[in-house]
């Protein structure tokens, strides 16, 4: 398959060049014999897609999806040349970007191609295979029946790049067509880790990731297959752990005179040294008068040991993500929301030494049945079966629950009361019809985005709607009007710091929506490129979303300049902040640095990824600083942070329970060539 499901979401939600899009009455309309295929996941059915042949032979795909208020209708037509490689693409219709146009075509020995993103060409000589940048999430078939005919060797592909299958599993699966051997493939060389796509009988079958895509009737197989692939996925596991978890990587360690960042009192202090041993923070300041026996020593001239990176906001999909994760200095998260049954099994398996992981805090989101239901979400439709749900999640051993969008706003406070009794934490979106105080009276603990902090000041049509693009093209276009000093502002922000209610403010999220250009890399993945396949830093130059009528691109920035001032102000009336990335990970240190723009001090907004996040999920007394007797969850950065906070980027060395680990080494293991600029 061309992409993800879930990468592809992320990309047609957050993109384009605005333009005006082909509707959806004068889109392909599928016949009645078209292959049909649903876009699924445990809460419920979300979309359709259909593939058919055309009377010229063209392949043809017709996209219907609705998922959270997000609207996709797309249709695509991909032509094959006398080499089985695409000649011709054209995508057409709408998405919450706007116009998905793209086309690509071959004449003789060129290549050229137009996309939202780009315009290109190139020598076509040898079979290449264009992979779209937008399109139909089924149009990845036919690119995987061809890696399939070709083997281990791989294809090339168009712009760039080269693309493999290899088998891992196979299982037994039934429908509507009998009984179909469904064999697990990991598609390699067009993200950054492989990706798990199905097939059956030489042809795609379906894709589990993040949303399910599978031939309508067998959706019932779903469950099962889930559990295979990722029963699949955790054997390749143990292999890469033990390349790091090893009795050499576990010897004591010195970090002598470096500089270190004090998170307890939010400084910087140069000329330390840091004993690491048995797992344990033993001392830090002078050099000890002595060191146990095989103790390594690595010199901190010209570099900053900084307590290990928190993302407070990174949704976990496979274990590959995990060792990304470490590879950018992130030694603790918190997952807000993904499959229950895989975040038990990483907790498990990352305490028994088969997983390379950080330590993850996580939560379920819980979401109100109906047309907006958040994907992966466990869907309720009564009280009763909220309460269900926080019991489902407390009995799984997890830290919290996140309630979501669509949510009854009538179940929450009953739920929150439960949550707190059980001992967990209560964060969340915020349902349509309340507003930032709302949420806080209903029982959370936590605000998660700042654009459900900006709610107490939206108008009542903006706070009237679920719809998740409202919900941030709202404050985009009204927050930079709203007085912070003044009502409701300095009640939500007195109340927030007077009962500690945390904000996971995610600014990075709302820069990629709101102000991205398109074609050009967004800010959060400039340092990236050249070190990811050229297919995933394609994805990074989407632009904004098509803002609503009556918003202006100048609206945009003064509202999101605004809300780095309101982080700021938050903090400094003592609100905990927490940052977090809602994205691939990569995101973290552009989310510090965006706090910064917004007043903060480099030592201020680091605190937001160290001990502020630990205290956030009460695990502070024992990690998130750098201080004797703590856990040795450590990160060595090649430069000096308390100047340029952007340094963080440049991981030399990790160290997670006192296991020492090489940057270059763990970057390579999560899919990065090379380092961050």
């Amino acid at each position: 398959m061309r992409h993800t499901i879930l990468a592809a979401l992320l990309v047609a939600a957050a993109p384009a060049a605005i333009a005006a899009p082909v509707p959806k009455d004068q889109l392909l309309v599928p016949p009645k014999d078209a292959a049909h295929y649903v876009i699924v996941s445990t809460a419920g059915k979300h979309g359709d897609e259909y593939m058919w042949t055309l009377p010229d032979g063209s392949i043809a795909f017709r996209q219907s999806l609705l998922l959270r208020g997000l609207i996709f209708e797309v249709d695509e037509t991909i032509k094959l040349g006398a080499d089985k490689m695409p000649s011709d693409v054209v995508i057409r219709g709408v998405t919450p970007s706007g116009d998905a146009g793209e086309e690509f075509h071959v004449h003789g020995h060129e290549a050229s191609w137009t996309s939202p993103v780009d315009k290109g060409s190139a020598l076509y000589g040898n079979p290449a295979y264009y992979v779209p940048q937008g399109g139909t999430f089924l149009s990845g078939a036919p690119q995987v029946e061809r890696l399939l005919a070709v083997g281990r060797a791989g294809m090339a592909l168009l712009p760039s790049g080269k693309a493999s299958l290899e088998k891992i599993t196979q299982l037994e699966v039934d429908g509507p067509q009998g009984k179909k051997t469904a064999e697990l493939q990991l598609l390699r060389g067009t993200t950054q880790t492989p990706q798990p796509i199905w097939t059956s009988d030489g042809k795609f079958f379906g894709a589990l990731v993040g949303l399910g895509l599978l031939p309508a009737g067998y959706e019932g197989n779903m469950d099962k297959m889930q559990a295979a692939q990722d029963a699949a996925l955790a054997a390749l596991a143990p292999a890469t752990a033990a390349k790091f978890l090893t009795a050499e990587a576990k010897r004591p360690v010195l970090f002598k005179g470096v500089q270190i960042y004090d998170a307890d009192g939010e400084k910087f202090v140069v000329n330390q040294n840091v004993l690491v041993a048995d797992g344990k923070i033993v001392s830090v300041g002078a050099a000890p008068a002595s060191l146990p026996a095989n103790t390594r020593v690595i010199a901190g001239a010209g570099k900053t040991l900084v307590p290990g990176l928190w993302d407070s906001h990174m949704h976990v999909s496979d274990d590959f993500g995990t060792v990304s994760e470490l590879a950018l200095g992130v030694t603790s998260c918190r997952n807000p929301g993904g499959p229950l049954e895989l975040e038990v099994s990483q907790r498990e398996r990352r305490a028994k030494g088969t997983l390379l992981a950080p330590e993850c805090f996580s939560s379920v989101i819980v979401d109100q049945k109906g047309p907006l239901v958040a994907q992966g979400s466990i869907a309720v439709g009564s009280l009763d079966e909220t309460l269900a749900a926080v019991r489902k999640i407390h009995d799984a051993g997890l830290t919290g629950v996140k309630f979501y969008t669509s949510m009854n706003p009538a179940w929450i406070p009953p739920a929150a009361k439960l949550a707190h009794e059980l001992g967990l934490h209560v964060h969340g979106h915020i349902p349509a019809g309340m507003r930032t105080l709302d949420a806080i009276n209903a029982g959370y603990d936590e605000i998660t985005h700042i654009y459900f902090a900006t709610m107490q000041a939206m108008p009542d049509e903006i706070v009237a709607k679920s719809n998740t693009t409202a919900r941030m093209t709202g404050p985009g276009r009204y927050f930079k009007d709203v007085d912070l000093d003044a009502e409701p502002m300095r009640a939500v922000i007195k109340t927030m710091a007077e009962k500690k209610i945390a904000l996971d403010p995610t600014l990075v999220v709302v820069e990629g929506v709101l102000l991205a250009n398109a074609g050009t890399v967004q800010p959060a993945y400039t340092a990236y490129v050249g070190t990811l396949p050229p297919a995933t830093e394609r994805g990074f130059k989407s632009g904004a979303i098509p803002y609503p009528e009556g918003m202006t691109r100048a609206d945009a920035e003064a509202s999101f300049k605004k809300m780095g001032q309101y982080v700021n102000k938050l903090r400094a009336a003592g609100v905990p902040i927490v940052a977090g990335t809602d994205g691939y990970g990569m995101e973290i240190v552009r989310e510090l640095e965006l706090y910064v723009a917004g007043g903060m001090t480099p030592a201020q907004a680091l605190s937001t990824a160290t001990i502020v996040a630990a205290r956030n999920v009460k695990a502070d007394k024992r990690t998130g600083s750098i201080a004797a007797g703590k856990e040795a969850d450590l990160v060595l950065v090649d430069g000096d942070p308390s100047k340029r906070i952007g340094d963080l980027r440049h991981v030399d060395q990790v160290m997670s329970d006192g296991v020492l680990m090489d940057g270059d080494a763990l970057r390579a293991e999560a899919g990065f060539n090379g380092k961050p600029k």
